[in-house]
């Protein structure tokens, strides 16, 4: 029986106001039947939800209305930021001002009480300003509060609702019980108006900061453009960017942007990609060069022959990536959402506690509304529920601005703890575009034709070494023959038959299971390895095996490679070198870079196993690599880091992609990992602290109602602040070294 075939959700939440807001829209979406996953990012304000393929937008919509709060579904088709930007829920700007006016004059009488002045704005006029700021501008706390209760839970907004409707009502009730022609006792109705005031500028305040949290992800979805210059039929034609279909070539002049990806099909230019992979200079492009969609075209004009659009498209997937990361959840959390779904109960139980001792015992029941009331309005709940996807919002956005994609919050979290780096070789230490340095014919064979025969062998391939023989072919004008029933032999090269006769090119590994001797080049292959070389060998396999001829191939080190292993080691950071390549190369190579554990000849699977190992042993492993036999060790690290410049198989696997072919950035992925988590660390300090230390310093009456509430209001925006702080951050490595153009 096939598998059932899953499908995804994104929906932008109205409503919620804190951890326990986030808890419960979860939980209801999970009661839904057919629900797998379901995450709730109150940052985001979004729930990301994967289910079954009968599962519809009307049934989690109704899911979220049962719990309390409005839903709408994101189209998945378009970019979810630019969508949170219509939908996310916050109180406008003119709210708080007309609430901060109205409290104005109420904080009159306060401020002249604690100047020690006998200033008193009448009952009546303090009823008549209070009303509106309680009951209309307030009132999205008593609704969000009522869906609360009707859930059997408690939020941020059913706290602020009982806090200050008991010093509403406290104000209300003295007023009504005070004899005619006596003085007025101190009215209460500052408290209520202040405190909502200060809750709703707290809110505003936050909204605007955690807009700001997104601006990486804005400024990617400005560089898509809107149109294209298409040629059609010999004739340029404006087209919108929905009309462009593959296969169109598209015109680009010098300053616009490249609205499409493809590749260079007439022209030359430099193109400005700084914006998507965070390289700092121009890339000299050329006729067969690929360019991205969103890149600066420099001072020529170029002709591209559109390759990928929409959805497909770098910049698509490049701002898919980041969302994704940004919504889903660090390990962390769920401590807090643990914390988080007792928090309001125990809050109230508080509360109660304070009311009864204070009036019931102590006899003064109107300092016990009071201080029940400070402890109903110093507690926030928003400060626990923001810390940790605000910092990782943050963290990944200005990851993703400098050319490191995070795939998700897991591996941000996992990062900062890594202290093993291991590196494959060809494309990732080294420019993974090597050269055919020399060819050994075998004693009575022709060197242009073993050329031929590899060449032929390798017709179509992608590999770096396939390439750099079809191209000592192509330099020589040589005549390729068509090869037949042509397989990889995974780690170790491949077999084929050319004009009948069965071949086999490969490294060592290979010739040794071919009982290949291959002694008579043994010093010569010595020389090469000392070099740093790789070296292939061609056979033929047929009823007399015999070997036909020696490849050497060689390929330069990265300038930032050294840079990478000198920052990790600094940090230390143990590094390990593990590559399908020679004893002698792989070696030379670590030798060069300051690498002293180095696993050499190894195939893809015991890639993994290496890394398993490694982990088993107490490790927690990055693993640093770019091709198809890396995926198993990308996937088996606890963070794999691929390179852009490589395979999308290795993208696929791994956790984290550099966008520039520059392994001093894996340094930088984690030194922001770090930042993150420290972010997250102290934001969760402050969260926790504050509740620890201000609850029952409302309870002991040692907090006025009115300072507690400014305190709440202003708890939130602080986390979210100090998040932001993440934005200053930038990569080393576009400081000490020209990054790679690869």
């Amino acid at each position: 029986m096939a598998a059932q075939k899953n499908t995804e959700w994104t929906l932008a939440i109205q409503g919620m106001s804190c951890a326990s807001c986030a808890g419960r829209v979860e939980k209801g979406l999970l009661k839904t039947p057919g629900v797998d996953t379901a995450e709730v990012n109150l940052a985001l304000e979004t729930a990301n939800v994967t289910g079954a393929e009968n599962l519809t937008a009307d049934m989690l919509v109704a899911a979220v209305k049962s719990a309390g709060y409005q839903a709408q579904v994101i189209q998945r088709d378009a970019p979810q930021s630019d969508q949170l930007d219509r939908h996310q829920d916050s109180q406008g700007g003119w709210a708080v001002a007309l609430s901060i006016i109205l409290s104005l004059p109420l904080l009159m009488g306060m401020v002249a009480d604690w100047l020690g002045w006998h200033f008193h704005v009448a009952g009546w006029l303090q009823l008549v300003l209070a009303t509106p700021v309680q009951f209309w501008l307030g009132w999205r706390f008593y609704v969000a509060g009522w869906h609360a209760l009707k859930a059997f839970s408690g939020n941020m907004d059913l706290l602020v609702a009982i806090g200050t409707s008991a010093a509403f009502g406290l104000s209300v009730y003295l007023m009504l019980n005070t004899p005619a022609h006596t003085d007025m006792p101190h009215l209460y109705f500052e408290t209520s108006a202040i405190v909502i005031s200060l809750v709703l500028l707290g809110k505003w305040l936050e909204a605007r900061a955690k807009a700001k949290t997104s601006e990486a992800i804005r400024a990617l979805n400005a560089l898509r453009p809107e149109s294209a210059s298409v040629i059609r039929d010999g004739q340029e034609i404006k087209l919108n960017i929905q009309a462009v279909r593959l296969g169109d070539v598209v015109l680009v002049r010098p300053g616009e942007r490249i609205p499409v990806d493809g590749n260079v099909e007439q022209g030359e230019s430099q193109v400005d990609e700084s914006l998507i992979t965070g390289e700092n200079m121009p890339i000299n492009k050329s006729i067969g060069d690929k360019v991205t969609g969103g890149a600066v075209n420099g001072e020529g004009v170029l002709y591209v022959k559109t390759t990928a659009l929409g959805a497909e498209s770098v910049l698509s997937r490049i701002v898919r990536l980041v969302e994704s990361a940004q919504a889903k959840k660090a390990p962390i959390q769920r401590l807090v959402d643990k914390v988080s779904a007792v928090f309001v109960p125990v809050v109230i139980v508080v509360a109660g506690l304070t009311l009864l001792g204070w009036g019931g015992i102590g006899g003064d029941w109107q300092a016990a509304i009071l201080n029940a009331v400070a402890v109903l309005v110093i507690a926030c709940p928003c400060a626990l529920g923001l810390a940790t996807p605000t910092a990782i919002m943050v963290g990944t956005g200005v990851a993703a601005k400098h050319g490191i994609l995070i795939k998700d919050a897991e591996a941000l979290e996992l990062a900062h703890a890594v202290n093993v780096v291991a590196f494959d070789k060809t494309g990732t230490l080294t420019e993974g575009r090597p050269k055919l340095m020399a060819l050994l014919p075998a004693v009575g064979e022709d060197a242009d034709e073993v050329l031929m025969l590899a060449a032929s062998l390798q017709m179509g391939s992608e590999h770096p070494l396939a390439k750099a023989v079809l191209l000592a072919a192509q330099e020589k004008s040589l005549i390729l023959q068509p090869a037949r029933e042509v397989h990889a032999l995974a780690g170790k090269g491949l077999q084929g038959v050319i004009q009948d006769s069965p071949l086999a090119l490969g490294n060592s590994a290979l010739m040794h299971d071919l009982s290949m001797d291959i002694s008579a080049f043994a010093a010569e292959i010595a020389g090469f390895e000392a070099q740093a070389y790789s070296v292939s060998y061609l056979c033929y396999v047929g009823s007399k095996p015999q070997l036909l001829g020696v490849f050497a191939f060689g390929d330069h080190l990265k300038p930032s490679a050294k840079q990478a292993v000198n920052r990790l080691q600094q940090q230390n950071i143990s590094t390990v070198l593990i590559s399908g390549d020679n004893q002698g190369s792989a070696h030379s190579v670590a030798q060069q870079l300051g690498i002293s554990q180095v696993y050499a000849q190894v195939l893809p699977e015991d890639k993994a196993n290496i890394i398993k190992n490694l982990k088993q042993s107490g490790k927690v492993v990055a693993m640093v690599g770019d091709g198809i036999n890396d995926a198993p060790a990308l996937a088996e690290a606890s963070v794999g880091v691929a390179m852009s410049s490589g395979t999308d198989v290795a993208m696929h696997a791994a956790a984290v992609t550099l966008m520039r072919g520059n392994p001093a950035l894996v340094s930088d992925a984690i030194a922001i990992s770090k930042r993150t988590y420290a972010k997250i660390r102290q934001n969760l300090f402050w969260a926790f602290i504050y509740n620890v230390v201000g609850i029952p310093l409302a309870a002991l009456g040692l907090l006025n109602p009115v300072i507690a509430g400014a305190a709440m209001a202003l708890s939130s925006f602080s986390v979210v602040s100090n998040a932001l702080t993440l934005r200053l951050w930038h990569p080393e490595a576009d400081q000490n070294v020209n990054p790679d153009r690869s």
